[in-house]
């Protein structure tokens, strides 16, 4: 039989790279909240809410929390797609970048790869 668990096979590295997202989007918002607020507003909110969404799909993979976990890889997914359109048709809407400009590529388009991702593991682990 199967295991069905969201953290147990590839899941893990699943959740690792979630985690590490979610450490380095939470690092990045908190600097520039914090230091350059001022300069570019909805970028460093947006750049927050990720660091949320990160955190929350972190948590709920790794204690396989299904719903929590769709939802958030959703959210993510859903924002990725809409930051990163709006940052190619308002560019200086985003006078600096969030982790979902330009749909991610400034992290080699993990962002945009990693809700899919996510949401194909909560499927074949269903």
């Amino acid at each position: 039989m199967r295991d069905t668990s969201t953290r147990q096979g590839p899941g893990r590295t699943l959740v690792a790279v979630y985690g590490i997202f979610a450490v380095a989007a939470t690092s990045r918002s908190a600097v520039q909240l914090a230091t350059r607020f001022d300069q570019a507003p909805i970028a460093y909110v947006l750049s927050a809410l990720a660091a949320g969404v990160y955190v929350l799909a972190t948590v709920t993979l790794a204690v396989d929390s299904r719903r929590i976990a769709l939802a958030a890889c959703t959210v993510e997914l859903v924002g990725v797609l809409a930051v990163g359109a709006a940052s190619h048709v308002a560019p200086d809407a985003f006078p600096d970048a969030t982790v979902w400009s330009f749909f991610g590529i400034g992290y080699g388009f993990v962002p945009l790869a990693l809700p899919v991702l996510g949401l194909w593991w909560l499927r074949r682990t269903a």
